[in-house]
């Protein structure tokens, strides 16, 4: 670096600027100029002149001197040494202003297992009532052989010779910036700190196996296909005696013959013919419980709900029941006998003839589609 360099410029800082603010701004610069990120000739003897001015801003004396002369201290203003500035590779800056390394190797620490999935197929009615089903799920567990030790029984893995059971080796280098650190993770165990020699031959050393299993399965009434339902620790094993995972079950519900579900209330529609409408009648309805005596009355027009309270699906979580909903479906007869044509044709006569017209409601729009 010549003597004319400004050390501020060149980190672009202000005179007075602070010791944090100098840090902050080495920090982005060795990163962006680092030979272990950025390996062009121009980078590496960038990075040479912010080492040189981070080393002389962030000491007080030697700062004092560059502020009253221009020149760095103990050089004349020529280049500085670089015997005793020592970096290491990039995982050394970040354990320098970070507290830890850039890369660490596996650790055996517990972990969880992974959670899985099951879909179960059930009836209206099982939906409706509740249900106990089996369900067959795959899933990894412990070796049943070595327990999950990944060796042969009556032995033990043994401590990685490589990186004497640390998982990670180190490598230092030395250049002409300094002595370079840099650590990765051990190629011999893979992170894991043991090697297996004798592996378990059911699991052939990784210590887990899949396996096909049966649960049995306790499904409250009121379950749709939007809900789901968990099961603690039914899911895959843990990881150095981590909890296993969970088992989430869902559900596809199977259509019925004449309801249809809507949110907690079953849905279903009621045939009537002319007369029925007409006169209104007493008619035995079918619900999920059981039969129930609905009350037609006269003059019904098609589309008219009945609704029966406490007829529906039980909800989740809770005592309340939903609702039946009863939609009246007025019958046009397709073909008449002669006699029924007699006295529909006399029902027409005796009927006033209407010429006034109005607008059609939202719901026989909304039909239209």
């Amino acid at each position: 670096m010549t003597p004319s360099t400004d050390y501020y410029s060149l980190l672009g800082l202000p005179r007075n600027a602070t010791d944090e603010q100098i840090k902050k701004a080495f920090r982005r610069m060795a990163m962006e100029y680092h030979p272990d990120r950025n390996a062009s000739a121009e980078a590496n003897e960038r990075f040479k002149e912010v080492n040189e001015a981070y080393e002389v801003l962030s000491d007080p004396q030697k700062r004092a001197f560059f502020d009253r002369t221009g020149q760095a201290p103990g050089n004349g203003g020529g280049g500085m040494g670089f015997d005793s500035f020592e970096f290491g590779g990039l995982g050394d800056i970040f354990e320098a202003f970070f507290g830890g390394t850039a890369s660490t190797a596996q650790r055996r620490s517990p972990r969880k297992g992974a959670d899985i999935g099951a879909r179960v197929s059930l009836t209206f009615e099982e939906a409706y009532f509740g249900a106990n089903r089996e369900v067959e799920i795959a899933r990894v567990e412990l070796c049943s052989t070595c327990k999950g030790v990944g060796s042969r029984p009556g032995t033990n893995p043994e401590k990685c010779h490589d990186c004497n059971g640390a998982g990670q080796v180190r490598r230092t280098q030395q250049s002409i910036f300094g002595r370079f650190v840099q650590t990765s993770t051990c190629s011999t165990c893979g992170g894991q700190g043991t090697i297996i020699s004798s592996p378990c031959q059911q699991c052939r050393g990784q210590g887990r196996e899949k396996v096909k299993k049966r649960l049995s399965l306790n499904i409250p009434p009121g379950v749709d296909e939007e809900s789901q339902m968990r099961m603690s620790h039914e899911g895959e094993a843990g990881h150095y005696g981590g909890s296993p995972g969970d088992l989430y079950v869902r559900f596809e519900i199977k259509s019925h013959k004449y309801f249809v579900r809507r949110h907690s209330d079953v849905v279903m529609a009621l045939p009537l013919n002319f007369a029925q409408a007409a006169l209104g009648c007493m008619l035995d309805i079918p619900t999920m419980d059981g039969a129930f005596n609905l009350r037609v009355p006269a003059g019904t027009h098609h589309g008219k709900v009945f609704r029966i309270k406490d007829r529906g699906f039980q909800r989740l979580n809770s005592k309340n029941r939903g609702d039946q909903i009863i939609i009246a479906k007025i019958l046009t007869p397709e073909k008449l006998d002669q006699r029924q044509r007699q006295l529909l044709e006399e029902l027409s006569a005796s009927l006033p003839k209407t010429t006034e017209y109005s607008r059609p409601d939202e719901n026989l729009i909304q039909q239209l589609g």
